[in-house]
């Protein structure tokens, strides 16, 4: 509403300039004008833990200048952002999260009444949509299940499913083959953690032990005989996990909750626990929430892009296999419906049975100003093309979009250079908006450990984290101008890029994404700062 007396109107704006009513920013957005010297030393321990803070002018370092953003930020106000993230469970008792873990002042902790009545009960940090599940199936193996109906999905999905199980089967056999080899090197060097040049003086007459002891070497030259175990350790998981789990047609993960996900009648099933039955399967939503929220400045992990001015609200509805779409579809309505202004999802799949009800609850979060970030997933593909088809997306796999509210990130390594984009990296002129730091990012990881993990799903919480400042510092502002303002404010990169990690494979930087550019946090504020002040 309009105030009716002029003195009013000039009282209540000098009421809020009081309360810390922010000046008009007036520093210059940053731009490329000269070639940058790209950085050709290995990043130090420092900058490797929080590289996607740094500044590409000053840095050399393809960072989101979040850095050089909190010296422009310094004494402006700002209002908490909640921070829905829709994943696999977060570790709110991670020491580095306290202070910024979203709780429900409606709900009354352990009275086992749904207070707010929100159909929730003691949802105090969140909801679990999974309630005890940790695994699942893949989608297409769902469709499998349900029986040959003649249809091309079928057989899109029982072509996809022969290929996989095939490549587990020898992705298995081959993790079983290094193990043994290394056991027997650690026997013949007489040392655990030997190294490459004690393999070069090993001497071996066998010609295939030979062959072998090469590739070892060549591996070692990389990394540490230790971190090749871990290494060994999370493809072993892997392969076991898509066997056990994802690819077994016999695995009903669903009869542990008890619902039905083709009844989106029933919305009440799953529980408050948004860490999820066990810490370590948080261990992705965790890290997703670090890199929005950890702690700044205080030498433990990496450091947050908004920490001080966002509430992380965990909605568990992504399990170790493909998400249903019910969950989906009720975890962001969550989220919503319970204060989120952004949401983050770091996750997708290439198949869909109910895209109608995500594509209704996106729709419902457009209508709730609430802007969302999705990841644009770790195939190497053109989303563009006869491949592209993932969900969740903004434009019905029609490549027009059905809505404003939704951004999609592709991931960037800190080499700028050819090798720019991350070689997993997704990509699409129309289905990917823009890029953001994505290859080995530090955060917090559970029972208060922290790791560097790598994918779209890192380089979209940097993005959100950006959106939240943005939002924080400038509330006026909707979700659809948030989006516009990280496009459009980024940094454009103006040479081709490697795509899907093969050389032959490149395109200009311009060609990849809508905006052409990667995320800038700096020029993002000034541009929001202008923005608001049109209104």
């Amino acid at each position: 509403m309009k105030f009716k007396s002029i003195y009013l109107s000039a009282a209540i704006a000098l009421f809020l300039t009081g309360c810390g009513a922010s000046k008009k920013i007036t520093a210059e957005p940053l731009a490329i004008t000269t070639n940058i010297q790209v950085k050709k030393a290995k990043l130090g321990e420092d900058q490797e833990k929080r590289w996607s803070d740094l500044d590409l002018l000053t840095d050399t370092i393809p960072g989101m200048s979040v850095d050089r953003v909190y010296e422009l930020l310094k004494g402006r106000k700002a209002k908490k952002i909640i921070v829905g993230v829709v994943d696999s469970g977060v570790d709110i008792e991670h020491p580095d999260l306290q202070g910024s873990i979203w709780t429900n002042p409606k709900e009354i902790a352990g009275n086992g009444i749904d207070d707010d009545k929100n159909g929730y009960i003691d949802d105090i940090h969140g909801w679990n949509f999974l309630g005890d599940i940790a695994h699942e199936n893949m989608e297409f193996v769902r469709i499998l299940k349900k029986g040959d109906d003649g249809s091309e999905t079928y057989k899109k999905a029982k072509a996809e499913y022969d290929t996989q199980v095939n490549e587990a089967k020898a992705g298995k056999q081959q993790m079983d083959f290094i193990l043994k080899a290394d056991k027997s090197f650690v026997e013949k060097t007489g040392k655990t953690n030997y190294t490459a040049e004690d393999l070069q003086a090993l001497k071996l007459t066998d010609p295939t032990q030979n062959a072998i002891k090469q590739r070892f070497i060549q591996i070692l030259s990389n990394v540490s005989r230790e971190d090749l175990v871990k290494q060994l350790a999370d493809g072993v998981e892997h392969y076991d996990s898509e066997l056990k789990y994802h690819l077994n047609k016999e695995y009903d993960a669903r009869k542990i909750l008890g619902d039905n996900p083709d009844d989106l009648t029933n919305k009440s099933y799953g529980n408050n626990n948004v860490i999820g039955p066990d810490k370590e399967g948080a261990k992705h939503g965790t890290h997703v929430a670090g890199i929005i929220a950890q702690g700044r400045g205080n030498n433990l992990g990496g450091d947050g892009v908004a920490t001080d001015v966002v509430e992380i609200m965990g909605v568990r509805a992504v399990p170790d296999g493909d998400e249903y779409d019910k969950d989906v579809a009720l975890a962001l309505r969550y989220a919503v419906d319970n204060g989120a202004k952004v949401i983050n999802g770091s996750f997708g799949k290439y198949y869909a049975t109910h895209s109608d009800w995500v594509y209704d609850a996106i729709k419902y979060a457009a209508e709730k100003d609430v802007l969302i970030v999705f990841a644009a997933g770790n195939e190497g593909l053109d989303l563009d093309g006869e491949s592209g088809a993932r969900f969740p997306n903004d434009d019905k796999n029609t490549l027009t979009e059905y809505t404003d509210n939704i951004l999609t990130i592709g991931a960037l390594t800190y080499e700028y250079g050819p090798e720019l984009v991350a070689d997993f990296s997704n990509y699409g002129k129309t289905k990917v908006d823009v890029f953001s730091p994505g290859v080995r990012i530090y955060a917090t990881t559970p029972n208060n450990t922290y790791s560097f993990l790598q994918g779209t799903s890192m380089a979209s919480p940097n993005a959100a984290g950006v959106a939240a400042l943005i939002r924080a510092y400038y509330p006026t502002l909707k979700a659809a101008q948030v989006k516009q303002i990280i496009m459009e404010s980024g940094l454009p990169v103006t040479f081709d890029v490697i795509l899907g990690g093969d050389a032959k494979n490149s395109k200009p930087f311009t060609d990849i994404s809508r905006s052409g550019k990667i995320v800038n946090a700096y020029n993002a504020i000034i541009m929001a700062d202008q923005l608001s002040r049109k209104k």
